[in-house]
């Protein structure tokens, strides 16, 4: 028997086109379907199947998606989201609206993982719908589920987006790989692009601890600047940084989250002794706009 279509999908279908044409999709017997006839399955657990091609290897697997699940779950991260919401919130203000007449406001969460934060910014838009895009089949089963205005689709963000030109008002990239080109062109003149990175000394304890951690580069504002300056003029940013305690297995969790699960395993982190009982949290969120 064919997959029901999520509820949540039909709100942002005018947005999507199809990879392999480009055309528009519909719905239809468990699918999404173009007048070529591609088709893009939807999965048992809620997101649409649109990566085709080679398979994308940077995604979580499904202890680091675990991980992120049950980390993100206890709150420790609230202030990065409080933060997110409220530039996107700010953002759809100043523009003067919360959607264009007869469609919502529509939220791209690039790399979205569990959903998290575009769950946190659809509570801040309550009119808004949202459309998370991840590679890693295990996080999206979460996103999936995460908001019930929020659906979700296997997507790599090196590749042109699936979503029509100057039609999103607001696109989220939290922790997560860059595309400004692609981010400029799906986004409506009048919208937004949040942008939150680790800054200074973002899990600081952890690192000195876990020597097999991932460093922040120092060299990475820069950078970003640097990819996002043809495309894109700040607009406000913000510093959020704190510290919060952590439990065992909260610091566990914290590391396995991250890319650092590449290079540790949950065994060595236990082997490695006391973990840190806290960390502090250092990053910088960013809204731009179009240039």
């Amino acid at each position: 028997m064919p997959v029901s279509l999520p509820a949540a999908l039909d709100p942002v279908l005018p947005l999507l086109r199809c990879p392999s044409c480009g055309e528009e999709l519909s719905p239809g017997d468990g699918a999404l379907r173009c007048p070529q006839r591609h088709s893009f399955d939807v999965a048992r657990h809620g997101y649409v199947g649109l990566l085709t091609g080679a398979r994308a290897t940077s995604g979580d697997d499904g202890p680091m998606a675990r991980a992120r699940r049950e980390f993100l779950a206890a709150g420790r991260y609230a202030p990065i989201r409080r933060a997110v919401a409220n530039l996107a919130t700010e953002a759809d203000l100043a523009a003067g609206r919360t959607g264009r007449p007869g469609r919502p406001a529509t939220v791209i969460d690039v790399g979205c993982g569990t959903g998290y934060y575009l769950a946190g910014v659809l509570d801040a838009l309550p009119d808004a719908v949202g459309l998370g895009l991840d590679t890693s089949a295990h996080a999206l089963r979460a996103a999936a589920k995460a908001h019930e205005r929020a659906a979700a689709a296997t997507w790599d963000v090196f590749r042109p987006f699936p979503i029509a030109s100057e039609q999103v008002d607001v696109v989220l990239d939290v922790f997560a790989p860059r595309n400004p080109a692609e981010f400029h062109r799906v986004l409506r003149p009048s919208g937004v692009l949040v942008v939150v990175r680790p800054f200074g000394g973002h899990l600081a304890e952890l690192r000195r601890q876990v020597t097999q951690m991932v460093t922040v580069d120092p060299d990475k504002e820069r950078r970003l600047h640097q990819a996002l300056d043809p495309y894109f003029e700040t607009a406000r940013t913000v510093q959020v940084e704190y510290t919060t305690p952590l439990t065992p297995r909260e610091a566990v969790d914290l590391v396995l989250m991250t890319p650092s699960a590449r290079h540790v395993t949950e065994a060595e982190l236990s082997d490695d002794g006391e973990l840190p009982e806290q960390v502090t949290v250092s990053v910088l969120a960013t809204a731009y706009r179009r240039r």
